[in-house]
């Protein structure tokens, strides 16, 4: 598969009407194994408060997206706050989601090697968290692969997730 893997930086106010409607439907298409969005607005909000978003595009669509926050972000999330409270710097990827008829073919692994490139300067623990209650079995397993190690377990009202870190 062809693919062009993108980088959208938070401070380029460069976010398009279509990849914001693309991260939003993508997002809703995942739930449970991502939470939930409430409005185009709350995708604009979540990019306001991210580092980037890296953005994956066949020749004609977007397929893939992960948003990606560092240590400065002002972003309210019990998981991302978590990570806060133990790293003073890290990236964190707050979601991650492949379209359907894109899913294990390489995309959501070209989207963390993009977070990796990224990474390589100057190295700092990237942290995400994957639900084990409901289980996200091909979350777990994808980021067993990418050799990230679970933390902790944490329960959050109904859910539980692994907090998962890569040094």
């Amino acid at each position: 598969m062809n693919i062009d893997v993108q980088l959208v930086e938070s401070d380029s106010n460069s976010l398009s009407k279509q990849l914001i409607k693309f991260i939003y439907n993508t997002n809703q298409s995942n739930i449970p194994a991502l939470g939930p969005l409430n409005s185009l607005d709350h995708v604009k909000e979540l990019f306001v408060n991210s580092k980037y978003i890296i953005c994956v595009k066949n020749k004609i669509d977007y397929i893939g997206f992960a948003v990606v926050m560092n240590n400065n972000s002002n972003y309210k999330s019990l998981n991302y706050q978590y990570f806060k409270r133990k790293y003073t710097n890290f990236l964190y990827v707050d979601r991650v989601a492949v379209v359907n008829k894109a899913q294990r073919m390489g995309v959501g692994s070209s989207i963390y090697n993009k977070l990796y490139e990224l990474n390589s300067e100057v190295p700092v623990p990237i942290c995400c968290e994957v639900n084990t209650i409901p289980l996200n079995q091909q979350s777990l397993d994808f980021h067993n692969k990418q050799k990230f190690k679970i933390i902790e377990e944490v329960k959050f009202g109904k859910k539980r997730v692994a907090m998962m870190v890569k040094y």
